[in-house]
């Protein structure tokens, strides 16, 4: 199984997430691949995430307060071991983003919303 999107797809670490328990993405996790989940977050829900967080690329926190919000609004729950939401970015979860990020990424830019002019 391979990711759809443009900024998840050829990332080995989040191919892994999809994949495999060991990679799930968790607090203290760090590293480029938990900024892109930071970033899919942002653009697709407009989570609020700590700026030292996003620096560092760390899943810290206000990160895993935002994964629990994204998978809240989704009722992102697997049945098998679970009764509500975790801040996990298990395989369901990275399935997830990836695939309405690869939807976002497609969809035309609506320049009267994006704020930017398109009249003289």
């Amino acid at each position: 199984m391979a990711l759809k999107s443009q900024t998840f797809k050829g990332d080995q670490r989040l191919t892994d997430c999809l994949t495999k328990d060991s990679a799930h993405l968790t607090l203290g996790t760090h590293g480029e691949f938990v900024g892109k989940v930071q970033s899919a977050l942002i653009y697709l829900d407009d989570l609020t995430i700590d700026d030292n967080e996003l620096d560092t690329e760390t899943y810290g926190p206000s990160t895993a307060k935002a994964v629990l919000a994204f998978k809240k609004k989704r009722k992102i729950i697997n049945h098998s071991y679970q009764s509500t939401e975790d801040d996990i970015v298990g395989k369901m979860t990275i399935k997830a983003l990836d695939e309405e990020l690869a939807i976002a990424e497609k969809a035309p830019i609506d320049l009267t919303t994006a704020g930017i002019c398109t009249h003289q």
